[in-house]
């Protein structure tokens, strides 16, 4: 088990960092809510990873777990902030993977070689 959250955190480390400085600028997190908030998004990225693993053959029931953790993690993420920030996390957690999927278009049409996906130049500067 413990292995499953280290493989998860070196496939994703870099990517889940700037998804979560993403989030926290966009929530204008403190510092001290940002140290609360860190190892609770943590855990629920390697959640939902687990859940999208294990539940990837029937979209449905995908859906169901994903809502499930949502909610689990959103009570979590009201003890750090507001209700209101709290919700808007999974939001913002959708804007950034959308970027990130325009990221990865973007670079395929470009490509001129066996480049690796960076987050780097003009379109995410937002990152």
């Amino acid at each position: 088990m413990a292995q499953d959250a280290n493989d998860d955190a070196q496939q994703g480390g870099k990517l889940m960092e700037r998804m979560q400085q993403y989030i926290q600028n966009r929530l204008h997190l403190s510092k001290p809510e940002s140290e609360k908030f860190n190892p609770i998004f943590f855990r629920y990225v390697t959640e939902l990873r687990k859940t999208h693993k294990e539940n990837k053959a029937d979209k449905l029931l995908l859906q169901s777990r994903i809502a499930e953790v949502r909610l689990k993690f959103r009570n979590e993420f009201r003890q750090v902030m507001d209700e209101q920030r709290a919700n808007r996390i999974f939001k913002h957690q959708g804007e950034f993977e959308d970027l990130v999927r325009k990221e990865i278009l973007e670079r395929r049409q470009n490509r001129q070689g066996g480049s690796r996906l960076k987050l780097t130049g003009p379109s995410s500067k937002n990152l």
